[in-house]
């Protein structure tokens, strides 16, 4: 279990309001994609019967938007180039679908590839995906999608522009000024490239694929759910780590289904429903219109839960609400194990002082006041989610070295060998990871964003670390240079603490690691000691 909180930032539950203003950074996406069920053999029916489905099932009403129509409704291009859609599929075109599903009050995606071809050409032998991804043709198909059609989304894929050896940052930069150059400024954005493409994506993108597709195993969804455990510091208010379309009711256990939507909830991925919705059934629908579980994915910090301690056989993560400085918490108890298993949050992991209320948000129950910590059997591949709410909060003083905003951080499914590797796992860590590799170039630096100070005041800064040579790291707090800090060798499981002082001012301080020459130490934590806690 981790010693300290490393971030613990307050919150506050949000009551009612699903829908957050595009001018204050926009909440995760809420919505149904056609590609779990039906991949490419989609057609204008099974759509507008989706957007029906949708109101129906009163999942409007807890804000559930989109309608996203995902690969399948190519037919190819005409003499000159423009794009049509399958006229066997969708009959009366696309803008038709388009205005349907506005009609209910919903909103309308679609997709594309950033090269030649989509995906469903390669994986599914639809060859009415050759030829018709926006390479060569971008900026007319996104005047279509966006301008003629009047879609509100987009999905690009990258099959064929891995196909094309395409940079992913050039053509998805590309394929946003050509979003912007359409004049639409309410457009969403999704990058999909199948894992986390690199910082240039996170003020781009309204969210980015962190992981290959999803399958209706609960292997799959855990493998996400570990993929994506050390990326909050990526996410920000409209922008959002993608962990892909929801598998509730589609064969998943009860069980099973309530860890996968908490964890999406809690982790602020987008919630895009991806089962037949005309059929669903009760309980998995009563589990997608949980309106406390949804509260705290539309949190309006767009903040992502991190890990603030290993309990039993599982994980407790916490997600700031509403009010950075508060003191109130979600929490999720996550069990992937096969085992039930007894875990517990401790209140200092939230900087949380003196008695606490809990509140068990599957059980829709208040379940007391607690000092010191709360304890839980959890189900095996179970999830408990809690609403923690306190009087006492106190800043933080220990930010984990794996939640630091690695600048140069960068994963490739197709090709794992280009990964940056930045992120390390070392059990004798307090948080079981590290930061590492950091160094070596003028851009691949570290930061710690949120260091926050109750006022401008004097601060020890101790950089926990690991190394079995002499190493040195640049540090500059607030833009302001200090002294190069060295670190001697430290060998055995025993981390190194190196020390230097800090002036910090009020509210988040930004401390920057770097070594423009070479890499500098594994960092298990930073400790920042302060007189002054409180506010």
């Amino acid at each position: 279990m981790m010693k300290h909180a490393f971030f613990i930032l307050g919150l506050g539950l949000l009551a009612t309001c699903f829908k957050v203003d595009a001018q204050q950074g926009r909440a995760p996406m809420m919505g149904w994609s056609s590609w779990n069920t039906y991949r490419v053999k989609i057609s204008s029916e099974i759509i507008k019967q989706s957007a029906d489905a949708m109101v129906e099932k009163g999942l409007d009403k807890v804000g559930y938007q989109y309608i996203n129509i995902d690969d399948g409704f190519f037919g190819g291009r005409d003499e000159n180039g423009r794009l049509f859609c399958n006229p066997e599929k969708f009959p009366n075109g696309m803008k038709d679908v388009a205005d349907y599903i506005h009609s209910k009050g919903l909103k309308a995606g679609i997709y594309s590839d950033a090269g030649a071809n989509t995906c469903g050409s390669i994986w599914d032998n639809d060859t009415f995906g050759i030829g018709v991804g926006l390479w060569g043709h971008q900026q007319r198909d996104l005047d279509l999608f966006l301008k003629e059609w009047g879609y509100d989304f987009l999905k690009v894929d990258f099959c064929g522009g891995d196909k094309l050896g395409q940079d992913k940052k050039e053509r998805y930069t590309s394929v946003y000024e050509g979003i912007q150059a359409t004049g639409r400024t309410d457009v969403r954005y999704n990058i999909c490239c199948w894992a986390f493409p690199g910082t240039w994506a996170i003020n781009m993108g309204d969210s980015w694929r962190i992981h290959g597709d999803i399958t209706n195993k609960f292997s799959s969804v855990k493998q996400i759910i570990d993929k994506n455990l050390y990326f909050a510091q990526y996410a920000s208010p409209g922008h959002y780590n993608d962990m892909d379309i929801l598998e509730i009711d589609r064969g998943l256990t009860l069980e099973q289904e309530r860890t996968h939507f908490s964890m999406w909830c809690i982790m602020s991925s987008p919630l895009m429903i991806g089962c037949n919705m005309k059929t669903i059934r009760d309980e998995s629908l009563a589990i997608i219109k949980n309106e406390e579980l949804i509260v705290i994915n539309q949190d309006p910090l767009g903040m992502q839960a991190r890990v603030i301690a290993y309990s039993g056989n599982g994980i407790v993560l916490a997600k700031p609400l509403e009010n950075k400085r508060g003191g109130i918490r979600a929490v999720a108890l996550y069990n992937p194990s096969d085992e039930p298993t007894t875990m517990r949050v401790d209140f200092k992991d939230l900087c949380l002082d003196g008695k606490v209320t809990v509140r068990d948000s599957w059980k829709h129950e208040d379940l007391g006041t607690f000092r010191g910590g709360y304890e839980a059997t959890v189900p095996a591949n179970g999830t408990v989610v809690l609403k923690v709410e306190g009087k006492k909060w106190y800043a933080p003083s220990v930010y984990e070295g794996e939640y630091a905003f690695m600048n140069a951080f960068y994963e490739d499914s197709y090709y794992p060998e280009k990964d940056t590797k930045l992120l390390g796992s070392r059990e004798e860590a307090s948080g079981r990871h590290v930061m590492t590799g950091i160094g070596g170039s003028p851009e691949n630096w570290a930061e710690f964003r949120e260091v926050y100070s109750p006022c401008k005041q004097q601060a020890t800064l101790r950089i926990h670390y690991f190394t079995d040579a002499l190493k040195s790291f640049d540090i500059t707090v607030n833009s302001k240079a200090m002294p190069s800090l060295s670190f001697q060798p430290n060998k055995g499981k025993t981390a190194g603490v190196a020390t230097v002082f800090i002036q910090l001012e009020e509210g988040d301080n930004v401390i920057r690691l770097s070594n423009s020459k070479e890499i500098g130490p594994d960092v298990d934590k930073i400790e920042v000691v302060m007189k002054r806690k409180y506010e």
